[in-house]
């Protein structure tokens, strides 16, 4: 349908094994994660409350599950299309949360697996923020991960206005 691109502005990350949150907790091997205990750099796509893809990016060795959830995206290119794909008229709104972020984008189950390196859903290097941008805060929607639902592994720009509602927000500049 086009293209459409955005700036990564909150993540969460999901450390395998260990952490209580993840999919692969005590290196549970099923086939929605098994691509999670491939190498780095490939989509791990999942469907939340039977109707919102998740975008997450598989980050470390083979062998070891861990990855990021992509959460919020400040939409930068291809607005219309998100638009009209999400029926949303607000762009900070757009890509505000990781189901909205995958239906403005485009990213079904279809994308599960695809190396981010490649020519259909990619990744490219962009500015990075000020670390004094960089907010942590703990994960959200998580409760029952007992403890691992406080870790402070939520990465947000703060201030930004597309980053996902949340009590745990930093006031905005």
């Amino acid at each position: 349908e086009g293209t459409t691109i955005g700036k990564i502005v909150e993540v969460e990350a999901y450390m395998g094994a260990s952490d209580a949150a993840s999919h692969a907790y005590r290196n549970k091997r099923t086939p929605r994660t098994e691509i999670q205990f491939g190498p780095g750099g490939f989509a791990y796509i999942y469907l939340i409350y039977g109707m919102y893809y998740c975008l997450n990016v598989v980050t470390n060795k083979i062998g070891v599950p861990q990855v990021v959830l992509i959460r919020a995206l400040d939409p930068t290119e291809g607005i219309a299309l998100m638009k009209k794909r999400s029926a949303c008229d607000v762009r900070q709104n757009l890509c505000n949360g990781p189901g909205k972020l995958c239906r403005a984008m485009g990213i079904t189950k279809r994308h599960y697996g695809m190396d981010l390196c490649g020519e259909e859903l990619c990744l490219v290097e962009g500015e990075p923020p000020e670390d004094t941008h960089i907010t942590t805060t703990p994960r959200i929607n998580i409760d029952y991960a007992g403890e691992a639902m406080n870790y402070p592994w939520r990465y947000i720009i703060s201030g930004n206005q597309c980053v996902s509602k949340s009590k745990l927000n930093p006031p905005s500049k």
